[in-house]
C-alpha cells in the first residue's frame, strides 16, 4: 500500500474517533448540561430524592421564615411557573433576601422539598455595593466621589 493511501485512512479513522468522542460526550451529558434547574423543570420532570442539582429562581416575598435555631432559612423558590420550599442551614449571603434571585445547590428530601447545602444569591447589572451608593466614579481623576 501507498504511503499517501496510509494517512488517507489515518486520517479517516482519526476523524471517525473524534466524532465517536463528541456523541459518547454529548448523550453522556444529556440533562446535566443545564446550569440549573428552575422550579417548573422540577415539577413537570421530577428530580429523584438525594440527586445534587442546582435549582435556580426567585425567594417568593414573605416566605421566608429563620427557625428558631437562627442558622435555619425555610422559604420557596419560584419561577413563576411552579414554586418549590427550600431549607438551608448555616449563614446566607447578604445579598439573600426576598424578593431576590437565588441559585441553591443541594438535593431534594423524600418529602418534595430541597434541602440546599450552597446559597448563591444573584444579583443585576445595577447592583452597588453598600459602600459606594450615592458616589461617582470620575474618569479624568479616576477616583470615586460622592454625589451631591
Amino acid at each position: 500500500m501507498k504511503a499517501k493511501h496510509q494517512r488517507l485512512i489515518l486520517a479517516v479513522a482519526a476523524l471517525v474517533a473524534l466524532i465517536g468522542a463528541g456523541l459518547l460526550a454529548a448523550s453522556a451529558l444529556k440533562d446535566e448540561a443545564a446550569y440549573f434547574y428552575a422550579p417548573g423543570d422540577v415539577r413537570a420532570k421530577g428530580v429523584e430524592p438525594g440527586k445534587a442539582i442546582r435549582l435556580g429562581g426567585m425567594v417568593v416575598k414573605g416566605s421566608l421564615k429563620r427557625a428558631a435555631d437562627g442558622v435555619t432559612l425555610h422559604f420557596d423558590v419560584t419561577d413563576g411557573k411552579a414554586t418549590v420550599p427550600a431549607v438551608f442551614k448555616g449563614i446566607a449571603p447578604d445579598l439573600f433576601k426576598e424578593g431576590s434571585g437565588v441559585v441553591a445547590e443541594g438535593a431534594f428530601d423524600t418529602k418534595g422539598a430541597f434541602i440546599a447545602t450552597n446559597l448563591l444569591a444573584k444579583h443585576d447589572e445595577r447592583y452597588m455595593p453598600r459602600e459606594l451608593d450615592g458616589m461617582t466614579y470620575n474618569e479624568t481623576t479616576r477616583e470615586m466621589k460622592a454625589e451631591r
